[in-house]
């Protein structure tokens, strides 16, 4: 009796521990299952491309909220820096807009480009060379842009895969072997933003055509009929394209404010009290420099109405003030509907989202308006760089950078390969940690002439984190004319140059060091390239009034339904915009568009 009682005891005990082990084998295998759909979920989720959405806004200086400036109006540009890094000591390459607007698409310096101009494109002197948007395009992204990027004029065929599109009214098709041959596609678009532009307007000095209104307005007009607010417009409807498609993007935005002249509609000037908005701190040239550092504010004087003399008046001067902050304003509520949008859309968690402005603005520092020159004011620019999801969002990089440093920055956060020979470096150590020390000076330039001092002059502006050392050197040649240098610990102003002190010769020996070659400022012969038009036509869907059964016999003329091909033939501008329309059609989602489909605009009969 006993003995089967063991025998029982050791029977089901051996039945435990068989049963164990299968559960704990199973186990093992649904872990090791986890894991495994875990990893390959996770490497999925890695190996989607970034999107980047890249924010262009002419002559922004960094008067903005997320920059400490108290008296700012900028609570969209401030929701972005919180998601990203606010790069403090951002500079441009020269500061005007064409020079600046291709060092930061091509990476490359204005000595490489040879645009120090308005009326250069950067492809005579580089045919070969790959624009950032280039590059993303080549590694499949749908690459495409709204309103100013590149200097208007200068838009590149290779870097984007549909036409340029602008508020004025234009999509411009740059053929991709000769950047002067344009198509242009016109729509009914912003005619001016002036609420009364002038009438036959004489011509300037030189030939240029003359402005069509003052130097501001109050504008009775609503965002929307304003160029930035039809660019915003626009942007919001190509976010959902985008997203419709599916594939990864590459999509820039070009604001025009807060350039010259200064419109903005009345609810942005009434957002700002003229008499809160600080004057500059010192308003004549630094002690110790010459005129030609300087200018003598001619942007500014071409519009009518302006004084003539210089220094410009007060209240004058007041006024522009107040309207280049209302124009700030208003761009930042239009950069708003854009950043709504991405969210909107769900695409926020897979997009880096970079702004720029082109290069600072003086307004009134140093008797100055505009840009124009190598002083801190006019070289130094905003620029905020979000990444999704980042640890270090809200964080200020005290470092200084340069423009060309956008290019690599944006191909290694978006694990493309980053190209030989571009000028600049990634940014990705310090939107890792922006307490990151300074890796390089930020280096700008700008062109200029004096009999006193050697002739045609290249200034060459070196930025550390203290100090600002500006060498005018002859063109062509090793001869230094004439040296500035600023103390940015002690004269942020700069009011002093100390480059005649002798206890700083060590510091000029270290700036200057990092000149570039002599011979790397030679301009070569103008090739007298300019933009012309070899075709265009009105968009096809441009009679908003148009019967849409007239429509689709004009355009498909004998066919019963469309493919998507057949359906993408028919329509003008936006592809990706035009290929979510016919996903939209198919109100069967046969992959067709039928006649009636068409007609009742994707709606089930």
């Amino acid at each position: 009796m006993q003995r089967t009682f063991l025998t029982l005891i050791a029977a089901v005990s051996a039945f435990v521990i068989a049963s164990l082990r299968s559960l704990l084998r199973s186990s093992t295998r649904f872990a090791v299952l986890a894991v495994s759909l875990c990893s390959a979920q996770h490497s999925s989720f890695a190996a989607q491309p970034l999107n980047v959405l890249f924010i262009a806004v002419d002559d922004l200086r960094p008067d903005i909220g997320c920059y400490g400036v108290k008296h700012a109006k900028t609570p969209n540009i401030d929701r972005l820096a919180a998601r990203g890094i606010v790069f403090d000591k951002a500079y441009c390459a020269q500061a005007v807009c064409s020079p600046s607007r291709t060092a930061i698409l091509t990476g490359l310096r204005p000595d490489t480009t040879k645009v120090w101009d308005l009326d250069t494109h950067f492809r005579d002197a580089q045919p070969d060379c790959v624009t950032l948007p280039q590059h993303f395009r080549q590694n499949g992204y749908h690459t495409s842009a709204l309103g100013k990027i590149e200097h208007h004029g200068f838009e590149d065929g290779p870097s984007w895969t549909e036409p340029r599109w602008f508020p004025s009214g234009e999509m411009v098709k740059v053929d991709e072997q000769d950047w002067t041959k344009h198509t242009i596609t016109r729509f009914e678009g912003v005619p001016s933003e002036f609420a009364k532009p002038l009438e036959d307007v004489a011509k300037r000095k030189g030939g240029k055509a003359g402005k069509k209104g003052p130097a501001y307005e109050v504008s009775p007009k609503s965002d929307e009929q304003l160029p930035d607010g039809a660019v915003a417009v626009e942007a919001v409807k190509r976010l959902a394209a985008l997203k419709a498609a599916g594939k990864p993007f590459f999509f820039g935005v070009g604001f025009v404010k807060p350039h010259l002249p200064f419109v903005a509609p009345k609810k942005y000037w009434d957002m700002h009290d003229a008499e809160t908005i600080p004057g500059p701190a010192f308003v004549t040239y630094p002690e110790g420099t010459p005129d030609f550092v300087g200018h003598t504010n001619g942007e500014l004087h071409a519009y009518p109405g302006t004084p003539k003399e210089n220094p410009i008046p007060d209240a004058f001067a007041k006024t522009l003030r107040h309207g280049y902050n209302a124009c700030i304003s208003y761009t930042d509520a239009q950069i708003g509907k854009v950043l709504d949008a991405l969210d909107k859309e769900g695409l926020a968690d897979r997009t880096v989202i970079v702004l720029w402005g082109d290069h600072g603005w003086q307004l009134g520092e140093h008797g100055l308006w505009h840009k124009h020159t190598n002083f801190e004011v006019a070289a130094r620019a905003p620029l905020l760089i979000a990444l999704p999801k980042s640890a270090t969002a809200g964080k200020h990089c005290a470092a200084p950078v340069e423009f060309v440093d956008v290019y690599p920055t944006l191909a290694d956060v978006c694990g493309l390969k980053v190209p030989q020979g571009l000028a600049g470096m990634s940014l990705k150590p310090y939107l890792e940690n922006p307490d990151a020390p300074m890796q390089k000076p930020a280096i700008s330039v700008y062109p200029k002439s004096s009999k006193d001092h050697g002739g045609q002059l290249m200034g060459y502006s070196v930025r550390s984190e203290r100090w600002r050392g500006t060498f005018w050197r002859k063109r062509n040649a090793a001869d230094i004319g004439f040296i500035e240098l600023y103390d940015h610990q002690n004269d942020p102003n700069e009011t002093v140059n100390l480059a005649t002190k002798p206890e700083h010769a060590e510091v000029i020996a270290s700036l200057q060091k990092h000149l570039p070659p002599v011979g790397s400022d030679f301009a070569p012969k103008k090739s007298g390239k300019v933009a012309k038009a070899v075709g265009g036509s009105k968009s096809k869907g441009y009679d908003p009034n148009e019967p849409r059964d007239k429509r689709y016999d004009r355009l498909y003329p004998g066919k019963p339904k469309l493919t998507e091909s057949d359906y993408l033939a028919g329509q003008g501008g936006d592809q990706a915009e035009a290929k979510a329309r016919f996903l939209k059609l198919d109100a069967d989602k046969d992959g067709f568009v039928s006649r009636d489909e068409f007609i009742g605009s994707g709606k089930k009969k």
